[in-house]
């Protein structure tokens, strides 16, 4: 586990499965075949080294009589399950009033669909192990709900037109993501942008980041890199990164046109 606080929940329900799982009066190797899962894979969630999937507390809360009371773990647990930068991330969004993004090398994760997600993980290098692409994508998706909530959050983006072209996942899933970025643009409070690679004076070349304007009115900023997740909290770096993304919203295409172009795209794939 990277960081103790989900080792913390990971173990504090692995320990309460085992007590229910007593005081039913079954062994480890009993419970695994009720709920249809290995011993080993009892033990490791009992002493919190494997995070248990929803359907796994499910069918062990019926098969030891809890009640619901492990069932109710669940959204604890899927917290649990996704890295500790992404956990923070989304609390920040949760936490936001304004959003603003700009994506130079895919779809941005706000806005990816599924199969898009999976597709990224799946052809990172080093690979992921399928249990680490479950969690990555699960996180990923649960941080969209940011979309939903009230009050809603003003959100923009500025993708790349490279973005809406390169077929990560084969062209069925580039079709059903561009379908996407169509569908949430309809949303009052988000607007797409597209930047043409055609556009010679770019203010964007550094890279991707976002920009999160809180609650208290203090803003940050966020970036990734090949092998770092960076926070930004300097007032004067935040500032910096504010007056660029005015800049390459100038840039690139508005809004309206910008749809225009993602529906021009789409029929080409079609």
């Amino acid at each position: 586990m990277e960081d103790e606080e989900a080792a913390a929940v990971l173990k504090t329900v692995g320990r309460q499965i085992r007590l229910w799982r007593e005081a039913a009066g079954l062994k480890q190797g009993e419970l695994g075949a009720l709920i249809g899962y290995s011993e080993e894979m009892v033990s490791s969630v009992e002493r919190g080294r494997r995070a248990p999937k929803p359907e796994f507390l499910d069918a062990t809360d019926e098969a030891v009589g809890a009640g619901g009371k492990l069932s109710a773990t669940k959204e604890d647990v899927e917290k649990a399950r996704y890295p500790k930068s992404v956990r923070d991330l989304k609390k920040l969004e949760d936490e936001s009033v304004e959003l603003s993004a700009y994506a130079d090398r895919y779809v941005h994760g706000l806005l990816q669909t599924p199969e898009y997600a999976r597709a990224l993980y799946n052809i990172r290098r080093p690979s992921y192990t399928e249990e680490e692409i479950d969690s990555l994508v699960g996180a990923r998706l649960a941080r969209q709900v940011v979309f939903e909530r009230a009050p809603r959050p003003s959100i923009t983006f500025v993708q790349e037109e490279v973005t809406l072209r390169r077929p990560i996942g084969g062209r069925a899933v580039l079709r059903q993501q561009l379908e996407r970025l169509l569908h949430i643009a309809e949303l009052r409070h988000v607007e797409i942008q597209v930047m043409p690679t055609a556009q010679e004076d770019h203010a964007g070349m550094g890279g991707s980041f976002r920009l999160l304007m809180l609650r208290d009115d203090k803003t940050v900023a966020h970036e990734e890199g090949q092998t770092y997740s960076r926070l930004i909290s300097d007032p004067k770096e935040v500032q910096l990164l504010e007056i660029r993304y005015g800049i390459i919203r100038a840039q690139a295409l508005p809004p309206r046109e910008s749809l225009a172009f993602i529906e021009k795209v789409l029929g080409e794939e079609t």
